[in-house]
């Protein structure tokens, strides 16, 4: 399999939102926030042109219960081993993925690594430069999704322990 990594797409915000628009109608009153995360939505960063979503909820069955309202917009829901989370991609009618959705229950919300990650790239465009610069030489060195993910770990888990630092929060393994 290829690894994509684009130059960033300005059209990402506009997907993401559109996307939000629909999981919001799908499961009114389910989702306490849902946000734009990943590479995708930091302003000039390279990525895999897949749309990353985070909601959180009350309690992960309130949306393991509506699960139908999820396949209808193309969301199944995929065991990744990770506990207190669920996570459903989402792929366009050529097999090809265009989006995942994080669910994580509200009491994790403010310290999920993938939104202060988020929040660390847009207010330091070095760190974002130097995670670009790493995604796009990877992508050109494998075509393991798994070796490029692991292959960022260093970088990614250096730039979440900043972030974490910055609000007085303790480093945690971006594993998990």
């Amino acid at each position: 399999m290829v690894i994509e990594v684009r130059e960033y797409d300005p059209a990402w915000p506009a997907l993401a939102e559109a996307a939000a628009g629909e999981l919001r109608a799908a499961l009114p009153g389910v989702l306490l926030e849902l946000e734009h995360i990943g590479s995708t939505s930091v302003p000039g960063l390279a990525a895999k042109p897949i749309i990353d979503l985070m909601a959180s909820v009350p309690a992960l069955d309130a949306v393991t219960a509506r699960e139908d309202a999820l396949l209808a917009l193309g969301y199944r829901r995929l065991d990744t081993g990770m506990t207190g989370r669920l996570f459903y991609p989402r792929d366009d009618a050529t097999g090809r993925r265009t989006h995942h959705l994080h669910v994580v229950t509200a009491d994790t919300w403010d310290t999920r690594n993938e939104r202060l990650l988020r929040d660390h790239l847009r207010a330091h465009p070095d760190a974002a430069g130097r995670y670009g610069a790493l995604k796009r030489d990877l992508a050109t060195r494998t075509d393991d999704s798994d070796a490029y993910t692991r292959a960022k770990t260093a970088l990614v888990q250096e730039l979440v322990d900043a972030a974490r630092a910055h609000r007085g929060l303790p480093s945690v393994s971006v594993w998990e």
